[in-house]
């Protein structure tokens, strides 16, 4: 059973988390660092070279009027001309190069923690189920770590534009300082606005993420469920439901967007504001001999980059708050793990081929063969409120132990929470006498297989379907206990047919089938069985169990309310509303148990 051990990460907790991003190759972040702290920098030499050409063509000009030799002033002003085109194509050549390198970065990070978020939902130990649905998981993959990922943009960026916010305030002021602070006031009251709407910035991300999520998991449903809702001709209300959901997330999206863009317009109308008190006030200036044309041009060339750095601050606020909601996602997804999960450095190959495979994630289990899986006042509790309370029993090796019940009784949550796929609240496991605590890590191939009563399947071939990355070797023996052999011949590319997404190019009973033969390739001592005879024929069925008993040394726990299992059961154990009520024999039960024959007539009717 899961205890969750940490706490989702804080809003302050966003910036040690990202740090814990730049260091996963420093190397690499400093030059980011470097690259575009120069790109962003170099404007205030251009602008300085600019300023230097207008203020010595001015003096050139007031000398010729004097009557004196301008030559120098015009040397001097061709220097300038010069120091301005080597800055410019200086900054061309840093922005190639930075774009470069910033896109290697871009996809280290983006590999980096997906690859966290996925290893940890394959190999954590412990029973857990996706809080949410497959769509929002995907959401969280795709936007979440998107936005992870380009707050780092923001220190990558941010050192430039530190730099050039300083030299321009300072070449400024010193021109004309209460233009300066005039000028600087509307944009810092910009920053503290952005810092005001904080926490509505989150707010209106979460719910974007979240609507966006709600429409993904609808249409992913509704793919899977074409041919029941054609048969129910229930194509209007299908589509009546997406409009619904779909204008719940367009007025999401358009309150996140329109907030957004309201920032982006007032930083933006702030430069004009800016530019408009500079060409009134400096127009004075000049009028009045207290400014030259070149500090004019100064002011000219570095307000609007000056404004927009500004504008940077406070979108670099508001990129934080989204940061922060992101990483909250991330945690709900992994629910227990540690907060740093996410950012945890680990191996990437992502510029060559592998010249050997990839390491195994952990160990293989050390191989116990079964004597004997006992099971003690096993309780858990399914979410929709069904469950099982105080299950006891006992398998030993080589019988063939059967499930049964109503719908609703119990039979799946008991086998999920006995293999670990769902939190238990009580009981205790004993492998051969010896109890383990986390059942998700330990009946785990070659201890124990499963296959589920609805199975997964791989959109790729039958073949690849089965062995899953078992050896080759066991694939004919697998196909043909699984009694596949008389489909392959019917189907066009064999074991090389495609199945399609989940398997819906098969049959019912081919995906039991496949998914019994990859059960069976693995090789364990302990097959769990979820109910995999419904969609076959009782000729079928049958050649199921006899060859499982025939070829393999097989101890099988088997939900199941079909006559071909309880006929060949060792032993039945009855549930009812939750509860193991009796056990034992075929005979025995209906000999004793009003339930089992209730069970058999229904089952012969």
């Amino acid at each position: 059973m899961t205890t969750p051990t940490t706490t989702p990460p804080r809003a302050d907790q966003t910036f040690a988390l990202s740090r814990r991003l730049f260091a996963y190759n420093p190397a690499l972040f400093a030059v980011n660092v470097l690259l575009w702290g120069s790109f962003h920098a170099l404007p205030a030499l251009l602008t300085l070279a600019v300023s230097a050409v207008f203020t010595r063509l001015d003096n050139a000009e007031t000398l010729r009027t004097a009557g004196q030799t301008s030559g120098a002033a015009l040397s001097a002003a061709w220097v300038a001309v010069g120091l301005f085109a080597l800055v410019r194509l200086a900054r061309w050549g840093v922005f190639y190069w930075a774009l470069r390198v910033w896109i290697t970065l871009w996809y280290t990070l983006n590999a980096l923690v997906r690859r966290n978020l996925l290893a940890y939902l394959l190999t954590a130990q412990g029973s857990r189920r996706l809080p949410d649905t497959p769509a929002e998981v995907v959401s969280r993959f795709r936007d979440d770590v998107d936005d992870v990922a380009g707050y780092v943009e923001i220190w990558v960026d941010g050192a430039g534009i530190v730099i050039f916010s300083v030299v321009a305030v300072v070449l400024m002021a010193r021109v004309d300082p209460m233009i300066t602070l005039l000028v600087c006031t509307p944009l810092l009251l910009m920053v503290f606005f952005v810092q005001r709407l904080s926490p509505t910035i989150r707010s209106y991300r979460r719910r974007m993420r979240e609507a966006t999520a709600r429409v993904t998991d609808f249409i992913g449903e509704t793919f899977n469920a074409v041919s029941a809702v054609k048969l129910a001709g229930r194509e209007e209300q299908m589509v009546g439901h997406l409009r619904a959901l779909g204008e719940t997330r367009r007025h999401a999206a358009l309150r996140d967007v329109l907030l957004t863009e309201l920032i982006r317009g007032v930083n933006t109308n702030m430069v004009n504001v800016a530019v408009g008190l500079v060409l009134l006030l400096g127009a004075n200036q000049i009028r009045g001999g207290h400014m030259t044309v070149g500090d004019f041009i100064l002011f000219i060339g570095l307000l609007p980059r000056l404004t927009g750095s500004m504008a940077f601050y406070g979108d670099a606020i508001a990129r934080q708050r989204r940061t922060g909601v992101s990483y909250d996602r991330m945690h709900r997804l992994l629910q227990d793990a540690p907060a740093d999960q996410p950012v945890q450095h680990h191996p990437l190959y992502l510029n060559a081929e592998l010249s050997s495979p990839l390491p195994i994630v952990g160990q293989a289990p050390e191989a116990l063969p079964l004597q004997e899986l006992r099971v003690e006042h096993l309780t858990a509790q399914h979410p929709s409120g069904a469950g099982v309370q105080d299950v006891s029993f006992t398998i030993r090796r080589g019988e063939f132990v059967v499930v049964t019940g109503r719908i609703g009784s119990g039979k799946t949550t008991l086998v999920r929470a006995l293999l670990g796929l769902m939190p238990r609240e009580g009981g205790r496991l004993y492998w051969n006498g010896e109890e383990f605590a986390d059942p998700a890590t330990f009946l785990v191939p070659p201890r124990s297989a499963y296959t589920a009563q609805i199975p997964s399947l791989f959109s790729d071939s039958m073949q690849e379907n089965i062995l899953t990355g078992a050896d080759e070797e066991r694939l004919s023996r697998a196909v043909r206990l699984a009694v596949l052999e008389p489909d392959l011949e019917q189907l066009n590319s064999g074991l090389e047919t495609e199945v399609g997404a989940r398997g819906v190019k098969l049959s019912g009973g081919q995906v039991q089938r496949t998914a019994v033969a990859r059960m069976l390739a693995q090789h364990a001592d302990l097959l769990v069985f979820d109910d995999v005879s419904s969609a076959l024929d009782a000729r079928t069925e049958a050649q199921l169990w006899d060859g499982l008993f025939s070829e393999l040394d097989a101890t099988c726990l088997v939900v199941s309310h079909r006559r071909a299992a309880l006929t060949r059961a060792d032993r039945i154990l009855v549930m009812e509303g939750g509860r193991l009520v009796d056990s034992g024999p075929l005979e025995e039960l209906l000999a004793r148990s009003e339930e089992m024959r209730s069970l058999w007539a229904e089952e012969e009717a």
